[in-house]
């Protein structure tokens, strides 16, 4: 199938996805129910349907979501705010006319409508995508960590469905000592000027080089931009600089970027709108769980010891507390652990790198299950509910551990530690200490309220699959 042809073809699989999921619900609404039909709910019917128009125009016009990729959870979140605001409309226009019949059928329709367009809309994709049809060749301008780190990130998100064919030596006075870069992706090291009018002008290309590889740079977009390509994205090597919080503004008549950096967190509304969230979800989540924690307590119980167990964590801004967690290790775990640092090495040396142990001695068979689970760390809702912690922060961490966050330790103290986190969700203890600390970093300078429900909702996925926890 040509491009063209392509691009068209899955630009109104995805219109008729979200047709259908913001039509089904009051459909199946009036074939369930046929005594709720009469005048007033025939120009609801009229009325949504205009709504419906208009959803899908600001979805195609304004997100273009139809023809641009972009990332899984930044498009749901658009999704999400964009159903959320034609709901309003069509719930005001209602309210304000004499029409009779039950808000209720209202509600549902609207629920059903948050439930259907983003499941429609990812199941099209994922259907496109097993036929091959979503998927987009890409080069990447540049050899160098840039470049490396565009390709991973932009591997680990299916979503954009960009396919890295190669990656372009940036410089024509550069040699590559190697003909792959990483996967098996080749070099290309071909003059600009023949890359150019060989490539397909259709071909997504994406610029990421070095600092000093500037104006190279300014080379590449500039014949790119006058040889008519369409699709080009520029990744800087900003590093340290929060993203998901920064606004872009330019100059007028000047080729100047302005970049409005925001540290949300410091906000007091953001601290009080997060606390809410954490009041709410944990004594919900408290008063649910009142049998599981009865069951649990009784086992873990079993070997005469305590239920749980408080060990001091540093919280924000320095505070000490005790971060509570149902018991998992031995009544004597202090000295197991001594014993087998003392005799064996490697684990000594695993503790010092990590502050834990794969195959930990003092974990009872209760505590193995718990751990595997991460229901060890259910208590930690009290910490929740008592502001000690929050749902979502940075991992807990000891005293000790302060001075491995170098210059970013202040980011740490800065938030409330997480039962759960970025840390938590990308590997948990299979990823090393270093990669940690930028974890916790990320979450401090980039926070949301939308970050902190992704994180919750990927959190159930990793406690089921049991990724990285013993």
């Amino acid at each position: 199938m040509l491009r063209v042809k392509r691009n068209f073809f899955v630009s109104n699989c995805l219109i008729l996805s979200d047709a259908i999921g913001f039509i089904l619900p009051i459909f199946l609404l009036l074939s369930i129910n046929i005594n709720i039909l009469n005048d007033s709910i025939i120009i609801w019917y009229k009325i949504h349907g205009t709504i419906t128009i208009l959803a899908l125009l600001w979805f195609g016009g304004r997100l273009r979501h139809y023809y641009h990729r972009k990332t899984f959870w930044y498009e749901l979140k658009e999704i999400v705010r964009t159903i959320f605001i034609f709901s309003i409309i069509e719930v005001t226009i209602i309210f304000f006319s004499n029409w009779q019949f039950s808000r209720y059928i209202l509600l549902i329709n609207w629920v059903g409508i948050l439930i259907l367009v983003p499941s429609l809309r990812f199941s099209a994709k994922a259907l496109l995508f097993y036929l091959g049809f979503w998927q987009r060749d890409a080069l990447i301008i540049g050899t160098g960590k840039n470049a490396i780190d565009a390709y991973t990130a932009i591997r680990n998100e299916k979503n954009l469905g960009l396919n890295i064919i190669g990656f372009v030596l940036e410089d024509k006075s550069k040699k590559s000592a190697n003909k792959y870069l990483v996967d098996n992706i080749k070099i290309i090291e071909n003059p600009i000027i023949e890359i150019i009018k060989k490539v397909d002008k259709k071909l997504h290309i994406i610029i990421a080089l070095e600092n000093e590889d500037q104006n190279v740079g300014n080379d590449w977009l500039r014949l790119l931009m006058q040889k008519g390509f369409r699709y080009i994205s520029l990744i800087p090597t900003l590093r340290g600089m929060p993203v998901d919080s920064t606004d872009v503004s330019f100059i007028f008549s000047h080729e100047v970027l302005i970049f409005r950096v925001q540290q949300k967190l410091a906000r007091s509304s953001s601290k009080y709108l997060k606390r809410a969230f954490d009041i709410i979800i944990s004594s919900v989540l408290i008063f649910i769980l009142i049998p599981v924690f009865a069951y649990l307590s009784l086992k873990v119980k079993k070997d005469g010891g305590e239920v749980f167990y408080g060990h001091e964590r540093i919280g924000r801004n320095g505070r000490v507390f005790k971060c509570l967690k149902f018991r998992s290790m031995a009544i004597d775990s202090k000295e197991l652990l001594k014993k087998l640092l003392d005799e064996d090495p490697i684990a000594k040396k695993e503790w010092e790198d990590s502050y834990k142990l794969k195959n930990d001695p003092r974990v009872t068979p209760i505590g193995h299950f718990l751990r595997r689970t991460s229901l060890d760390e259910l208590p930690q809702l009290f910490n929740v509910l008592k502001g000690e912690m929050s749902l979502v922060g940075p991992r807990p961490i000891i005293e000790e551990e302060l001075s491995r966050y170098n210059e970013q330790v202040d980011y740490y103290l800065m938030s409330k530690p997480g039962m759960t986190g970025l840390w938590q969700v990308s590997g948990r203890s299979n990823v090393d200490y270093e990669t940690r600390v930028y974890f916790d970093t990320w979450y401090v300078k980039n926070w949301s309220m939308w970050n902190d429900i992704a994180i919750l909702f990927k959190t159930v996925s990793v406690v089921m699959k049991r990724d990285g926890a013993y």
